[in-house]
Parts: C-alpha cells; sequence; structure tokens
C-alpha cells in the first residue's frame, strides 16, 4: 500500500502543473519517476497510435480545458472513483486505477505497463489510453473530512486486528516486513505535490499506514492464523481496514479538485 499508484503521481503532479506551481518538463519527470517513459495515446485530434510525449499531452490537456486530475482506485464490486461508462471501467478496473480530467472534455486514462530488456535489467514503460468518460460524479469517493474521521476509527480496528493476529510476534519475516514499511513510510512524506493542503498530505500518509499494515497482516507468512477457518475470519476483519484506505487515498489525491469545485 506505500507503492504509490502511476494516477497518483500522474494526478498530482499534473494538478501542480495545471495550477501553475511547476513547469511541464518537471511534472513530467515527476510522473514518470523510475519508468523508462510515459506516453499518451487516444487524445482528441491525435492521430498517432503510438501516443505522444506526456509533457505534450500534458499541454494538450491544459489547452483542451482541464483544470483538475481525479484517481480512481477500483477493485472488483467497489468501482471507487469512476463514473462510466462500462466500457472504460472494465479497462480501469483490470489496471486498478486510472485518471480522470475535470473540465474541458470528459475524458479518463488508464495506464497500460510492461517491461522491456533483458531479465534483472528490465525497464518499464507506459502508455495511458485516453478514452471518453461519463460526466457524473465519481462513485464512493468520499470528502477530505470523511476520509480523516474513518481512518482514524480504521486506525484503531488495525491495532485490534494486527494484536489478534500478532503479527510483530509471528517470526523474522513479519518483523522484517514491519521494519521496511516503517522505513518506506518516511519516503511517503515526499508523494503529493505543491498546491495540495497540508490536510490531505497527513490523510494520505495516514491511509499509506493502515494500507501496508493491512497487507502484513494478510500475508499468508505472518500473523497467527494457521487455518482455512483462521485465514477466512482474517480476511474478513481485514477487508474493511482496505477499503477505508483505499477510500482515503482517493480522497487525499483529488483533495485538488475538491477545493477547485468549492472555490
Amino acid at each position: 500500500m506505500l507503492e504509490e499508484p502511476r494516477s497518483g503521481r500522474l494526478a498530482a503532479w499534473g494538478n501542480a502543473l495545471l495550477s501553475g506551481h511547476i513547469s511541464p518538463d518537471e511534472a513530467a519527470e515527476r510522473i514518470v519517476a523510475d519508468d523508462d517513459g510515459h506516453r499518451v495515446a487516444g487524445l482528441p485530434e491525435e492521430e498517432s497510435a503510438e501516443g505522444v510525449g506526456l509533457t505534450l499531452a500534458l499541454g494538450r490537456l491544459r489547452a483542451l480545458g482541464a483544470k483538475g486530475l481525479r484517481v480512481a482506485l477500483p477493485v472488483p464490486g467497489h468501482p471507487l472513483g469512476l463514473s462510466g461508462p462500462p466500457e472504460f471501467n472494465s479497462l480501469a478496473l483490470d489496471a486498478g486505477e486510472a485518471v480522470l480530467v475535470t473540465g474541458g472534455p470528459a475524458l479518463g486514462l488508464v495506464p497500460e505497463v510492461w517491461s522491456v530488456g533483458p531479465e534483472g535489467d528490465e525497464v518499464v514503460r507506459v502508455r495511458w489510453r485516453c478514452r471518453r468518460v461519463r460526466e457524473a460524479p465519481p462513485a464512493d469517493v468520499p470528502s477530505l473530512g470523511e476520509a480523516e474521521r474513518e481512518l482514524a476509527e480504521a486506525m484503531r480496528d488495525a491495532t485490534e486486528v494486527l494484536a489478534r493476529l500478532d503479527v510483530a510476534g509471528s517470526g523474522p519475516v513479519a518483523e522484517a516486513a514491519l521494519a521496511a514499511y516503517r522505513a518506506r513510510a518516511e519516503r511517503g512524506r515526499e508523494v503529493l505535490a505543491p498546491g495540495y493542503p497540508p490536510r490531505a498530505v497527513r490523510v494520505l500518509e495516514l491511509a499509506q499506514r493502515v494500507g501496508a499494515l493491512v497487507d502484513i497482516a494478510r500475508d499468508e507468512g505472518h500473523g497467527a492464523a494457521v487455518s482455512a477457518g483462521q485465514m477466512a475470519a482474517r480476511g474478513e476483519a481485514l477487508r474493511p481496514l482496505e477499503r477505508t484506505a483505499r477510500r482515503a487515498r482517493v480522497a487525499a489525491y483529488n483533495a485538488f479538485v475538491e477545493e477547485l469545485e468549492r472555490g
């Protein structure tokens, strides 16, 4: 859960560009991060099947009237952040993420990710597929305030669940996972771009923390659950925590647009 989704980087740094906080080149660099390169295919009036470079694509979206970018993080049975149509929702569900454009034409972007190169020296490339979307409120996205309140309750639940499953005391594998989580949590402080409210940064950090703890507890090698029944019970206990953390991540990334719509 501490891994930042590509849709989050695109929305966060794209919003910083649209609000004039950073240059197109810096936005593209931040979005690409450790990937080998990003292209965008299917933009209005764009003929190339291979798409255009990210800097040009961001400029094109701005010229089309884009004011902000939203994140969607859907999973089966929970189309979080999506607005339709079904064809776009299906693409986003397969990818596990998408970005929706606010202002200008109703557009959505879904990442297509693949690796090239010899084993052990692969590079990751990304092509964003741009499609028309329905102009409707995104599904099940809470306000930033709602997300923060839900997370506070989720953290209490997560603490109880982890104690019950004895995650911290279940051996060196769990201990290593917890240590890695703590180290990566510190790096999570830099994921949101200029222009976001401090509250959004706080909510995203907390959502990452809850999600990381859920991931550790869910891993079959961790925790005290050993029987099929115990595994099922653990899954049931953790599912609402994962959902809450995912909703909060979307609310944090979408806080820029939330403030924009409030004026």
